[in-house]
């Protein structure tokens, strides 16, 4: 499972590194060319918002498969576009199509014993990190030697491969909802309203996830200007940085199975705070850059890991939805930040981007600290009362 999620949901992130090329070959400007990315990740949030549900509804595995072969597709029409239009339509599908990690994730918590859901979670996240961070290093050397087309060739095989993989491998898994699928959407919203536990969490992983996105995003066009000038290989590279991070996320699992998920989620905040300190320092520094790296991806995984842990122990007949909520718009919060990172790289390039992600870690730390004081307040209260 930890395998088929860093495999797919890398479909999201080959484009990333091939920003310059594909700019080349379409004649425009890199900074236009970038809205492929968040062209990906918000169909990846629209599919999240929308299908991810269905697992609460219809067989789990049946799912997986139509999602896995309709992504195969979307592939194919990125490889073989013959406009930057079509190719940003086809980016918005594989996007959407490219949500099978969020149906695997609520199926091994669903077959996973209570006191090791946690561990579980963060063995399958950690398959699903490596996935996005080596995306980039793959398609990077892909692009430079074969060109940016040939990465959407190779994505769609592997997906073909692990369509049989899953078809023979996974195993069936009935769902709980009996309503209609109007009602599953219904109780998308009901569920945002009654648990604020759930708002904490998407709330947080919102303002992560932006930082996320609009530091890779950006990366790329720094990466390629003076002083460095590397090629889409060499910036690729620094996907493997980022893959020394996941390995903490089973360890992140592990602390979440102690009860101490909120406290990691504060932590790795923090840390993604630190990142962007020394981001802005390091316009011109590969080693800042690398350290840089290594504390976003750790502090990443700190918050998500976490959160998603919460969220799964909320209400196990509603993990599917639960997760819709969360991640959809984790997700948006991506799609929106790569947005908000090449404005900022408009504005005042790496200094105004840096500045940016700093400004959205702060976000995330009040709403932190502010839901810790009102539930301090909270306890307060009842122990006055009693």
């Amino acid at each position: 499972m930890a395998a088929c999620t860093g495999l797919i949901v890398a479909n999201l992130y080959y484009c990333q590194p091939l920003i310059v090329l594909i700019a080349q070959e379409f004649k425009i400007t890199e900074t236009n060319a970038g809205t492929i990315a968040y062209l990906t990740q918000a169909g990846y949030a629209i599919g999240l918002f929308f299908m991810v549900p269905l697992g609460d509804k219809i067989e789990r595995k049946k799912q997986i498969l139509i999602t896995t072969f309709a992504s195969i597709i979307a592939l194919i029409i990125a490889a073989t576009a013959k406009s930057f239009l079509i190719l940003e339509i086809a980016s918005f599908l594989i996007g959407a199509t490219s949500i099978v990690p969020q149906l695997i994730l609520p199926l091994a918590a669903s077959l996973s014993q209570p006191e090791k859901r946690g561990k579980v979670v963060g063995t399958i996240m950690s398959g699903l990190l490596v996935g996005i961070l080596l995306s980039r290093t793959l398609s990077g050397f892909i692009g430079e030697i074969w060109g940016w087309r040939s990465m959407f060739w190779i994505a769609a095989g592997i997906c073909l491969l692990l369509f049989f993989v899953i078809q023979k491998q996974f195993p069936y898994n009935k769902p709980d909802f009996q309503g209609s699928y109007g009602k599953l959407i219904q109780s998308l919203f009901t569920l945002i309203k009654t648990q604020p536990l759930l708002r904490e969490a998407t709330l947080i992983n919102m303002f992560c996830f932006a930082q996320f996105g609009a530091f890779w995003t950006t990366m790329v066009l720094l990466l390629s200007e003076e002083p460095f000038e590397f090629n889409t290989a060499t910036i690729g590279l620094f996907g493997i940085i980022g893959a020394s991070g996941a390995l903490a996320a089973p360890l992140v699992g592990k602390l979440g199975d102690k009860g101490n998920s909120r406290v990691a989620v504060g932590y790795g905040c923090l840390l993604m705070l630190m990142s962007f300190i020394v981001f802005y320092f390091s316009a011109s520094s590969v080693i800042g850059i690398i350290v840089g790296i290594v504390l976003i991806d750790i502090g990443l995984q700190g918050v998500h890991i976490s959160n998603q842990t919460r969220v799964y122990s909320i209400l196990p007949e509603a993990r599917n939805r639960m997760n819709t909520v969360y991640m959809s718009f984790s997700f948006l919060g991506t799609a929106l930040g790569s947005a908000y990172g090449l404005l900022l790289w408009k504005i005042g390039e790496w200094q105004a981007v840096t500045l940016g992600c700093m400004l959205l870690a702060a976000f995330a730390l009040i709403v932190y600290a502010a839901t810790y004081q009102s539930k301090s307040k909270k306890l307060k209260a009842e122990s006055v009362k009693n």
